[in-house]
């Protein structure tokens, strides 16, 4: 069970009183709310009875949630607050703990201080426990774009008022040749064109020795994508497991003893 007692000595601020429920435990809630930033030792619940170890970032009462560092703090300051730390942080749902143990206190948060001009200065961010270090706002855009622009690339390859099979068409091909829309016909290597209804006699192109080497091979990768295509609709379907026959159950009258 958490030991979530802590002295009052050597001017240390007194740690807020727990919630008591009425058989006088401490619930598991707010013991961790008392505990963060210090190291503890977190048993989850079957079925993955996982143990963890780490300082205790954050317990929200709103989301259920604890974070929890397990990295290991800096060798040089292993309990300073200011130092940045490394960072391997789970996320597990408060239900899901089993328990846990309370490895040692977290660093003193820091109080107002007076300077000399009589002026006082409350702590702020850098000073927080346990630390935060700072966001790479650069790294942060890049992933951004990253995901934006990949998902402008899946918008493109969809078809607009084009049915199922001229989109199956055009991924099929695009798996193997440079291809993208035009409206409702398909751009094969920038050099063929396949006008619906996407059929070996609908691909077109220029004169050229180059365009025509081009839609020799446009029209043999789709002649197989479409054969693909016919065999894989013409499959028959797998039957599906007939239901055992209930044992007939005899409900005339026999004759006789």
């Amino acid at each position: 069970m958490a030991d979530t007692k802590r002295q009052n000595a050597g001017g240390k601020p007194p740690v807020a009183t727990p919630n008591i429920g009425p058989s006088g435990m401490v619930s598991l809630e707010s013991a961790l709310s008392g505990a963060i930033g210090a190291r503890i030792r977190i048993t989850t619940t079957i079925p993955t009875n996982n143990t963890l170890e780490g300082t205790l970032f954050t317990a929200c009462p709103i989301t259920n949630l604890i974070a929890i560092n397990t990295a290991s703090p800096t060798p040089t300051s292993p309990t300073s607050a200011s130092a940045p730390q490394p960072g391997t942080y789970h996320i597990l749902p408060i239900p899901k703990i089993a328990s846990f143990t309370l490895l040692s206190l977290a660093p003193p948060p820091s109080s107002p201080t007076t300077t000399t001009n009589n002026t006082t200065t409350t702590p702020d961010f850098t000073t927080a426990t346990p630390a935060l270090t700072p966001i790479d706002l650069r790294a942060l855009s890049a992933r951004a774009q990253t995901a934006i622009t990949r998902l402008k690339t899946l918008d493109s390859r969809r078809g607009r008022g084009v049915g199922r099979e001229g989109q199956e068409i055009f991924d099929a091909l695009g798996r193997t040749l440079p291809t993208r829309w035009s409206e409702q016909s398909i751009v094969v290597l920038d050099a063929v064109v396949i006008k619906p209804p996407y059929r070996i006699e609908d691909c077109v192109a220029g004169q050229g020795q180059g365009q025509q080497g081009a839609l020799g091979r446009v029209r043999k990768v789709l002649e197989m994508e479409r054969k693909r295509l016919a065999d894989r609709s013409n499959r028959p379907a797998v039957p599906a497991p007939a239901a055992a026959a209930a044992p007939a159950t005899g409900t005339g009258s026999r004759k006789g003893g």
